[in-house]
């Protein structure tokens, strides 16, 4: 650092700064169930009428989680999103820090509510009953910190944003790859959308192979729908349009495509299983290497690590087992039971997780076919005080099988975004911990971003 401009926060940041919000307004609202615990930008934004009380704010303000465990969970967000000038109001329980110069300072500020020193003095200032115990804007601004000039605070930002950028763009391309995948599983397996357009184009006089490679393109029929396409793309169009029939028949789950059949997960799988839980009295059985993943855990769709690690004696002495890449895994107990997730990496579980291990090509369909039955494994559930599935629930939940050629097809279509989706989830983890790392040396002073190479712009 080249100079030091303060010792406390409160000469840059002025908390709870009086904004323009009229009683009885509907308005834009943010509530602490919105505020992102590991991530920077806030994905849902609600209206409420505005009763006169409660937390205001605008873009370029930060929202920091006042009260326990909010607080302790790391519930922090910087305000993005709103329309120019818009102020929108929250949670009682949240202390907003808005930069006093936000041209300079506006992403500074924020990644000093991210500093663990910082989040660790907050938790020192807790006040009240165990339990609703809050932190008061007037303790946070004692934090002692040493700043650095002006132009350091702007670079420090700048280059702590970028990574952020490239997480949160990691983050959509993900989300788009699941509704890439998820909008093919459901016209080819739900709708039967090219069995349909065979049948549409038998009855008016079509060519139906054409017309199912328009289905298949999510094209509208018409004669030159295809022609703006590749001979190659063309080609595999009409290679996977064949594999459809071109008639409908009855079954116990209504109309299917000719020649399908019903059947269960376990038809899609080598193995389905519990986990297992190493005794806890036995120290040796812990804090190995092998991640071991809880039911609570299965609420991240992709799963790459788990807060506990097991002993490879842990795992020769007790039920657990270990679950391959691209393993999905259903919650059977508690909060989470019917949920699902993806094992971006081999690691075992315990007895509250059902593990559906595909056989070869059949990894994306086991996944979206289970985690678009939530809704179906909670009516099985069985408990009045908690959800509670089995093993035998989750194995037998009917699930209809195409053809051979049909399964091969769609892996083929839909198997690089899977992959694609947790290769940038692992990116992300890997850019979380090297900005959380570089975060305290630069804010500290102890790197400075002259020191680092530059973080490419988000695209």
């Amino acid at each position: 650092m080249s100079s030091n401009e303060g010792r406390a926060l409160i000469d840059i940041i002025e908390f709870n700064p009086s904004r323009a919000l009229k009683k009885g307004i509907e308005a834009p609202f943010i509530e602490m169930a919105d505020l992102p615990v590991n991530s920077r930008d806030i994905t849902s934004i609600g209206k409420r009428v505005f009763s006169g009380s409660g937390s205001k704010f605008k873009n370029g303000d930060t929202l920091f989680a006042r009260i326990t465990p909010c607080l302790e969970n790391g519930k922090t967000a910087k305000v993005s999103g709103l329309e120019n000038n818009q102020v929108a109001h929250g949670s009682t329980e949240f202390i907003v820090f808005s930069p006093k110069k936000p041209n300079i300072d506006e992403d500074f500020v924020y990644y000093i509510a991210r500093l663990p020193e910082f989040r660790l003095f907050a938790i020192s200032q807790l006040e009240g009953t165990s339990g609703r115990q809050r932190v008061a804007w007037q303790s946070l601004s004692k934090f002692d910190f040493e700043f650095p000039e002006e132009t350091e605070r702007k670079a420090i930002g700048n280059f702590l944003r970028k990574m952020d950028d490239k997480i949160e763009l990691n983050r959509q391309i993900n989300q788009t790859l699941e509704e890439i995948s998820q909008a093919i599983f459901k016209s080819w397996f739900v709708d039967f959308d090219p069995v349909k357009a065979k049948i549409w184009a038998n009855e008016n006089g079509h060519d139906p192979e054409r017309a199912a490679m328009c289905a298949l393109a999510g094209l509208p029929y018409a004669d030159d729908a295809l022609d703006h396409l590749s001979p190659e793309q063309q080609q595999q169009l009409a290679t996977t349009a064949a594999l459809f029939p071109d008639t409908l028949e009855e079954s116990e789950l209504g109309e299917i495509p000719s020649g399908w059949s019903i059947g269960s997960l376990k038809d899609c799988c080598t193995r389905v299983e519990s986990g297992g839980t190493p005794k806890r009295s036995e120290d040796s059985y812990w804090n190995g290497d092998i991640p071991w993943l809880t039911s609570g855990e299965v609420r991240d769709v992709i799963v790459l690590d788990t807060k506990e690690k097991i002993s490879q004696t842990g795992l020769e002495n007790s039920s657990a087992k270990i679950w391959p890449e691209f393993t999905t895994v259903v919650a059977m107990y508690g909060a989470t039971a019917g949920q699902t997730c993806l094992l971006a990496n081999p690691m075992t579980a315990n007895q509250a997780c059902c593990a559906l291990i595909p056989k070869e090509g059949y990894s994306t369909f086991i996944f979206i076919a289970a985690r678009n039955s939530t809704e179906d494994f909670l009516g099985k559930a069985s408990g009045s005080a908690q959800q509670n599935l089995n093993k035998s629930l989750v194995a037998d939940h009917p699930v209809l099988l195409p053809k051979a050629g049909v399964m091969k097809a769609f892996e083929a279509r839909t198997g690089g975004n899977m992959r694609l989706w947790i290769q940038l989830a692992k990116e992300c983890i890997t850019l979380s911990e090297l900005r959380d790392t570089l975060l305290s040396k630069l804010l500290s002073g102890e790197l400075s971003v002259a020191d680092l190479p530059e973080v490419a712009d988000a695209k």
